[in-house]
């Protein structure tokens, strides 16, 4: 059933509007019309079902007919926190992790990291990326938006990992990523390198703090594939692979 996002609030029996992009999507790709059902989100977790009533180019009204609770949300939120890659890798990298249940997405400033954004070109990136963000979130039928934040530097991220339950992927080593979850946790960060890599000082200033390495075998994987193959075993392991 074709799904978007919506402003709350919404109650059942109001009637909800959709604008712009989406209701040309609806009226025209999709060809909806009057009868026809779709779901809307609130983006905080809860799902609409609800009835076409009336559909024009740009407006398409809907009557809401019932409430339940999204069932796609993972019970484990990971926000990733990656380093910045070059190119328009943090593109997909943004939409996969979103597709397999990322909560948020923080690009970091490493010290292997080539791209090096200002104050301005990080704010132009990030309203591109939470774009990204919002498509694959409705696409792959999440219950929130994943929130994508401006880049930080390493010295604004580290207090962050001192207070929150950290892995960091290294390709020198660690423990397996698989036996550092389990289904009780219900939340972690995962740091994840730029092309390069991690300095060996980044490692210790995370383990510094109380962060735990993990490795992801003895390939060497992409800065995009890390991430993605990271966050695969974290929700199969901690049961929201199932």
């Amino acid at each position: 059933m074709p799904r978007f996002f919506v402003e709350p609030p919404l109650a059942v029996g109001q009637t909800a509007t959709i604008d712009g992009a989406d209701a040309r999507h609806i009226a025209g790709a999709l060809r909806m019309t009057v009868g026809e059902t779709l779901t809307l989100c609130d983006g905080q977790g809860t799902d609409y079902a609800c009835t076409v009533a009336a559909v024009e180019r740009e407006s398409v009204s809907l009557t809401v007919d019932a409430a339940a609770p999204t069932l796609t949300e993972p019970t484990l939120a990971v926000t990733l926190y990656m380093g910045l890659p070059k190119g328009d890798k943090m593109e997909l990298i943004i939409q996969k992790a979103v597709e397999l249940g990322v909560t948020a997405v923080v690009p970091v400033a490493t010290a292997r990291s080539i791209v090096r954004l200002d104050q301005k070109d990080g704010a132009k990136k990030q309203q591109r990326w939470q774009k990204i963000a919002a498509e694959a979130a409705g696409q792959s039928g999440r219950g929130i938006i994943p929130t994508v934040e401006q880049p930080l530097s390493w010295k604004q991220a580290l207090p962050r990992w001192e207070q929150e339950n950290t892995l960091l992927c290294y390709e020198g080593g660690g423990a397996p990523i698989g036996q550092l979850v389990t289904p009780a946790d219900t939340a972690l960060s995962l740091v994840v390198g730029p092309e390069g890599g991690f300095d060996p000082a980044e490692v210790a200033a995370v383990t510094a703090v109380g962060g735990r390495i993990a490795t992801l075998g003895k390939r060497i994987l992409r800065c995009e594939t890390a991430p993605l193959a990271a966050l695969a075993v974290l929700m199969e392991r901690s049961g929201n692979m199932e």
